[in-house]
């Protein structure tokens, strides 16, 4: 059996947190390729040493002098490496990054420092193999990341190594320059590197016991989600849920690897498993989760018999790829359409957007609504369950708001909501309550 395992930011913040890092990977030697991210903060006024690096290099590229605040940073590493008693120097690493600073080698090297220095660390604590992304994950032209060869070149290499880190975040274009990813960062390295060596299961270490059932900030105390399917988790990652960025899903789903969410700081909780298909189900949980997010309005055009008229939905659309705007959803009467965007889609195209779609459909009504958020109820379960709709919509009933907008797909996995943004935590609160308690 194989394990890849990647750690966060607060998982490596300190000499304390590798040491409990290194416990974990030690206590199973099916833990055999690990991918690390930069110290995160320490303590809530801590700053994380891909903000320092990003300060320092914009001090560098102002011309000014960084020695002082690079100082900083040497010393944030070199005191990890002297708690954890280590026969390590970064001197000429230091010298490298920070001559390259000076002639200005880009931001994406600069933030990508954190993590390969905290992968050599790691690697000589561990007495595992070090390799650096920069020679293994690479990006196209046009800065999209290129899996085909990352997967060929990175598979091969990690044959030649038993035990490996290779750094989180970051990859190489093909100048050799280096290029970070822009969303999801060392996550979607950890499973670029599982699907390489087509492991058994991909560990992702962070600071929590799993994936939560709805917000903790607006709910006390969520219970934690113990088994998801990766169609609920993009349901949920799409709609705000946080733990894992839904771009880090992807190279493992392909592969049908599992993923689970475990905690550092308590690595005996089980976590969360993210499984490719799931045929069981929790009884005491027709749901698996409830989120959602605000900033969203909606676009509602009125027209008699708009059903019998042949190409109106699709005049419709072609208006809104005309102002390069996506739409969220479609719900749709007999007399009606109404399209769910993103606010932000309409600033600057408003009136264009109205012109355009009269003139495409010659509407009788049309009319654009702010002010709306979105809440999605994901589960796998809902299919079996009768009456969950129902549930739903009573819940938000008794808590005397009025549900703007309904849509629910064909594989009833999930059922989306809209209300005005100022009944939306109150929304979520009914719904998690009319399920959980």
């Amino acid at each position: 059996m194989i394990k890849v395992v990647k750690f966060g930011g607060s998982s490596l913040a300190s000499a304390e947190q590798f040491k409990k890092v290194a416990a974990i990977i030690k206590a199973e030697p099916e833990r055999r390729y690990v991918v690390p991210s930069a110290p995160g903060k320490r303590s809530k006024t801590d700053t994380k040493v891909t903000d320092m690096l990003y300060s320092c290099y914009d001090l560098a590229a102002r011309g000014e002098d960084i020695t002082t605040y690079f100082g900083e940073i040497e010393t944030r590493y070199n005191s990890i490496i002297a708690e954890l008693g280590l026969d390590l120097s970064l001197e000429s690493e230091f010298n490298t990054i920070k001559n390259a600073f000076i002639h200005k080698a880009g931001r994406d090297y600069a933030a990508s420092r954190g993590e390969y220095l905290n992968g050599i660390i790691l690697a000589k604590y561990l007495g595992f193999d070090f390799i650096d992304a920069a020679e293994v994950i690479f990006f196209n032209e046009n800065s999209q990341f290129d899996s085909e060869r990352t997967n060929a070149v990175l598979s091969a290499e990690l044959k030649k190594h038993e035990y490996a880190v290779i750094p989180g975040f970051y990859g190489s274009m093909p100048n050799d320059t280096i290029k970070t990813f822009s969303r999801g960062g060392s996550d979607i390295t950890g499973s670029i590197v599982a699907r390489a060596v087509n492991c058994d299961l991909y560990e992702n270490w962070t600071d929590v016991d799993g994936f939560l059932m709805t917000d903790p900030r607006i709910v006390d105390d969520p219970r934690v989600i113990s088994e998801i399917t990766y169609k609920e988790l993009r349901e949920l990652s799409y709609m705000g849920a946080g733990v894992l960025h839904e771009d880090a899903i992807f190279p493992v789903r392909f592969a049908g690897i599992p993923i689970n969410i475990r905690n550092t700081n308590n690595p005996e909780a089980h976590g969360t498993l993210i499984l490719p298909t799931s045929e069981k189900y929790d009884t005491g949980n027709v749901i698996t989760g409830v989120v959602g997010k605000k900033g969203f309005s909606v676009i509602t055009i009125e027209k008699d018999m708009m059903n019998a008229e042949v190409g109106f939905g699709r005049r419709v659309l072609e208006v809104l790829e005309n102002n390069e705007i996506c739409f969220e959803h479609l719900p749709s009467g007999i007399d009606n359409m109404s399209i769910i965007i993103n606010t932000h889609e309409l600033e600057g195209r408003r009136d264009r957007l109205i012109n355009g779609i009269c003139r495409a459909v010659n509407p009788e009504t049309i009319d654009i609504d702010e002010g709306i958020a979105l809440i999605a109820v994901v589960g796998r379960a809902m299919v079996k369950a009768k009456g969950t709709a129902a549930r739903v919509f009573k819940a938000i009933s008794g808590a005397g708001i009025n549900i703007r907008m309904i849509d629910q797909g064909s594989s009833e996995i999930s059922i989306i909501v809209g209300v005005d943004e100022a009944d939306f935590e109150e929304a979520l609160r009914a719904i998690y309550q009319e399920f959980v308690y």
